[in-house]
């Protein structure tokens, strides 16, 4: 696959994880973490087996030594991130896990260079920075008030743990690549990760709360199985094969980019100037990484 079909692919991915954000909204306030991880990775596991079903004819038979692999794949990159990513939102603020959300290609990038032996050059360099400043400007609307109110709490290390465990998860995956398909590998993370929530999700006990859920947070739990995880995933596994953990990382500072964009056409917010410099700011940062 060329590269200007991947960077296409994963602009189309963080579209789809921007409007995950919005999903999580309309989910999490009745549907505990647990079971909505649970939800969202069984239903995506069900329907990426259909389509390994249709493309590949079969699903890959699992040896004693992959189990290792995909326990790895499956609760530190998909039950470890999401799980402490919506208990971390629930005790920092938006703008705390948002900036520690965006230093995800920075940990990548330096755990590539730990274990991937991979070589980091000046205008990568340059462009990871730019675009994490604007990511910062961003979502600070470039206040300064607001930049010295920032505070930091328990939220705040669960976020981090979260981004060390996405960006483990990518460096791990490009690793383990030459024994897997995309597909296989994203497929096994997912059936791992809804076989480890079991016990959690029966500890939550969702028959005393599956009723009083209304219809649009089942409505977002099936968008977050299909396009964020289905797709999204399957995207980014794609592009990490392909260009890497470090240049794949860097799409990630786009979701905020998005988001601005689904907040004026969904919620009808405005868009200032300051977001449509910080939006230009983190666009060159993106571009001038993938040109390095």
């Amino acid at each position: 696959m060329s590269e200007g079909k991947i960077y296409f692919l994963m602009i189309l991915t963080t579209i789809f994880w921007a409007g995950a954000f919005i999903a999580a909204k309309l989910s999490i306030t009745f549907i505990p973490a647990f079971t909505l991880t649970f939800l969202r990775f069984s239903i995506a596991s069900i329907i990426l087996y259909f389509v390994i079903i249709y493309k590949e004819k079969q699903v890959y038979k699992l040896k004693k030594k992959d189990i290792p692999v995909f326990l790895f794949t499956g609760i530190i990159g998909m039950f470890g991130y999401h799980v402490l990513f919506f208990t971390a939102v629930k005790y920092t603020t938006a703008i705390n896990s948002s900036i520690i959300g965006a230093s995800n290609p920075i940990i990548t990038t330096i755990l590539c260079i730990m274990f991937l032996r991979d070589k980091i050059t000046y205008k990568r360099f340059l462009g990871i920075i730019l675009s994490f400043i604007g990511v910062f400007l961003t979502i600070t609307n470039a206040n300064l008030s607001a930049i010295s109110n920032i505070g930091f709490n328990k939220g705040d290390l669960l976020m981090l743990i979260a981004v060390l465990f996405w960006a483990a998860y990518s460096v791990y995956s490009k690793k383990v690549m030459t024994n897997y398909s995309p597909i296989t590998l994203t497929f096994y993370s997912f059936v791992f990760c809804s076989i480890f929530l079991i016990p959690f999700v029966a500890y939550e006990n969702p028959i005393k709360f599956m009723s009083k859920v209304p219809y649009y947070s089942y409505v977002a739990v099936i968008y977050m199985s299909i396009f964020p995880s289905v797709i999204g995933y399957l995207v980014q596994q794609m592009a990490i094969k392909e260009i890497g953990p470090s240049k794949t990382s860097i799409f990630i500072n786009l979701v905020p980019v998005f988001s601005i964009i689904l907040s004026v056409l969904i919620l009808g917010e405005t868009a200032t100037l300051i977001k449509l410099f910080t939006t230009f700011l983190i666009i060159v940062g993106v571009y001038i990484c993938q040109k390095s």
